[in-house]
């Protein structure tokens, strides 16, 4: 506890919080169409493609947006940004609640969703640009615990879609946004830091480096893994299992949970034992648990305790990789956090896909279980190759911190 004192003592715990509790809500809201979409997916009698595609939109959106929202932040500061895209979310809502009426309609929120899924960069650099570089790295984390605002739907929403209508939901969603926007003008401050200050080549600076792809591409099993999986859970349990559609949002919660709370464990035990080490350990438990998920698609509990055990994983990869990223990038961290997120968040739209084309062409989902499983090992074997390198330069064996030697 007094460590955890000395570290918020070194930053500004408000700020920490209202960038926290911005993109949890932002997370919540983001994954709307997932959590409902058993509701979405009966009344517009949508074909496994269709459903697949109509969650993918949001998550393609929400990485395409992060860009764009940064450069805002860097012109009227990570604060203001925030407060434009949360009225922005606002607008998004009420859409969603009056217009809403036809699957192109559909695929149109799914681009305002998208708007919710950009926070990811600016909340992060909001959040940690008051503490030091020693510290940053914990700050990241913190904030990107929000993402549990991903379990927070899939379990609220359905209940609410039950009594009250899918579409009122949206409306819901407009007003409960005032919440972290209250929060955020009254005790956020900007940072003082200069990643609300980098050019236009730093913010992309990482991406011309092989470095930069190799990260967002695992992030892209990581959190792209999380992301699109949580999307697509609802609707896999509600088909394959027949369960109710609230309990469908229950079990994802299950697992949306553990994914959000192990995040911390991952860049608490790769401080520890080393990034590289960490996201060996789990990406081979992802790719293992995702083929014997699709292989128990006739147990629900089996199907469940394996989710479980996939999802811890991905969370505590999403800390793992934010653990190198201060060590690769120790100037930039904050600005090439967000490069990585946006680009490696892409991944998540491919999930939906896959499963629903694997449905809808295979009659099972076995086999978009197993192309994931699949890209996975490929980024397993990318990264194995190029910390050789990584160890020689910038991290020690495993992926630590390199100590620096007295003279």
């Amino acid at each position: 506890m007094t460590k955890f004192k000395t570290f918020l003592q070194s930053g500004h715990g408000p700020t920490l919080f209202a960038s926290f509790l911005y993109f949890a809500f932002s997370c919540c809201i983001w994954v709307l169409n997932g959590a409902m979409a058993p509701f979405i997916t009966e009344d517009f009698k949508l074909s496994p493609s269709q459903r697949g595609l109509m969650l993918s939109i949001p998550i393609f959106a929400g990485a395409l947006m992060r860009f764009p929202l940064g450069v805002l932040a860097q012109y009227i500061g990570r604060k203001s940004a925030t407060l434009v895209e949360m009225s922005l979310i606002a607008v998004a809502m009420l859409f969603g609640f009056f217009f809403v009426h036809s699957f192109n309609d559909l695929l149109a929120m799914g681009v305002l969703l998208g708007i919710a899924g950009s926070s990811f960069g600016v909340a992060l650099s909001l959040g940690s640009g008051w503490f030091p570089p020693k510290n940053k790295g914990l700050a990241m984390g913190l904030v990107g615990a929000g993402n549990i605002g991903t379990a927070v739907s899939v379990l609220v929403a359905p209940p609410l879609a039950l009594h009250f209508g899918w579409q009122t939901v949206y409306g819901m969603a407009a007003a409960a946004i005032s919440l972290p926007m209250l929060v955020m003008i009254l005790f956020a401050k900007e940072p003082p830091d200069l990643d609300a200050h980098a050019s236009f080549r730093e913010h992309i600076a990482c991406l011309f480096e092989r470095d930069g792809w190799a990260f967002s591409l695992i992030y892209g099993v990581t959190f792209g893994g999380f992301i699109g999986l949580t999307t697509f859970l609802p609707s896999y349990y509600y088909d394959q299992f027949h369960v109710s559609k609230v309990q469908a949002g229950q079990l994802t919660m299950l697992a949306a949970f553990m994914g959000a709370m192990l995040r911390i464990f991952g860049g608490w035990i790769s401080d520890r034992w080393g990034g590289v080490n960490t996201l060996t350990v789990v990406i081979v438990t992802v790719a293992i648990s995702l083929v014997l998920c699709g292989l128990a698609g006739d147990s629900l509990v089996m199907t469940t305790l394996l989710l479980l055990v996939c999802f811890a994983a991905l969370g505590a990869g999403n800390g793992a990789l934010f653990q190198l990223v201060p060590l690769r990038w120790p100037l930039s961290t904050a600005v090439a956090g967000s490069m990585i997120g946006e680009i490696g968040a892409l991944g998540g739209g491919l999930v939906p896909n896959a499963m629903g084309m694997s449905k809808q062409h295979a009659g099972t989902y076995l086999w978009g279980f197993v192309a994931l499983a699949l890209i996975a090992v490929c980024a397993l074997l990318m990264m194995r190759v190029m910390q050789l390198r990584w160890t020689r330069t910038w991290a020690e064996k495993g992926g630590r911190a390199r100590v620096l030697q007295a003279t």
